[in-house]
């Protein structure tokens, strides 16, 4: 159980944790069950728009950081067969996806080249969790008041980053905030729309800080009742590195026997794709792997990585 007075009376000193650990961005985490009840994302109409008011929520109980991170990869092979999997980039080990795309990416200099293509197709995916509470929810009311977890991507990321770290443009308070705070955080207005035909959450801001309420019990109750992060981050939920491997040879056909020579008894087996899975090929904006999930500068990110890959020996 938390010491909950503790967590007040230290509340001040939570920005300067938030701030090292943002610095450091060294965890991950991947649970891909995103209709886990657990998992909360806004509701939008047929036009792609919709909207919320949530809350970050403070680290669970015994646990430091309010957020985690990790990488993943999700692409269909040119046989239909699907790579879905959890990128060991995430735990700061070698991953084989992630070496393949570097070598496709240096054997040609032209951005628009088939390598560099299927590379920018197979890359990595960066997504964040955080517990939140759902304060209003206009397309799902009954989720008002509730804690759940939420995923996001890059764009939000930034937003409450700098919120946390203001840049002082000579004009305006520069006062940092936590918005993970509970006594000295604020509101997040969550505002989703369809921009050429991709999602875009430029709209959102943060409100002016104040507390989610005055009552200490209720407060210690949403604590209470926030969901364990660091359970994701374990090592089990990453495929070994030779395991990864032999499924990107499977999916992309690397090096893989041909039917005339092996009975179809003998073929590794592909299980169809989940519901969730096949979701990506008819409803791909709202998967966070797409490569129609644009949320500002992750793209950018990628493909530094890449050239960072292609210039070590």
């Amino acid at each position: 159980m938390v010491d909950f007075s503790k967590l007040k009376s230290s509340s001040q000193d939570s920005l300067r944790k938030l701030t090292e650990q943002v610095g450091k961005l060294n965890n991950t985490t991947n649970d891909r069950k995103s209709n886990d009840d657990k998992y909360w994302k806004p509701t939008v109409d047929k036009a792609g728009n919709g909207s919320a008011i949530i809350r970050f929520l403070p680290a669970p109980p015994d646990e430091d950081v309010p957020f985690v991170r990790y990488w993943d990869h999700g692409f269909k092979g040119p046989g239909g067969k699907w790579y879905i999997e959890n990128s060991r980039t995430t735990l700061g080990e070698k991953d084989p996806l992630s070496e393949y795309n570097s070598r496709l990416w240096r054997e040609s200099d032209n951005d628009d080249s088939p390598q560099r293509k299927q590379a920018r197709k197979q890359k990595r995916r960066e997504h964040f969790v955080s517990n939140i509470l759902v304060i209003k929810d206009t397309g799902n009311p009954e989720n008002n008041g509730k804690v759940f977890l939420y995923r996001y991507g890059k764009k939000i990321f930034n937003m409450w980053n700098e919120l946390t770290n203001p840049v002082d443009d000579g004009i305006g308070e520069t006062i940092p905030i936590d918005p993970f705070n509970m006594w000295n955080g604020a509101d997040f207005y969550l505002r989703q729309r369809k921009v050429e035909g991709y999602p875009n959450y430029d709209k959102s801001s943060f409100g002016a800080p104040k507390a989610i309420s005055d009552d200490d019990d209720y407060l210690e109750t949403l604590l209470n009742s926030t969901h364990s992060l660091q359970t994701l981050v374990d090592p089990s939920n990453f495929k070994s590195y030779e395991e990864l491997e032999r499924r990107l040879n499977e999916v992309l056909e690397l090096n893989a026997p041909t039917r005339s020579h092996v009975e179809d008894d003998d073929l590794p087996s592909t299980p169809a794709p989940t519901q969730h899975q096949a979701k990506v090929e008819s409803d791909a904006d709202d998967l966070p792997w797409s490569s129609k999930a644009s949320e500002g500068d992750e793209e950018d990110d990628d493909l530094s990585f890449f050239k960072r890959l292609s210039e070590e020996d």
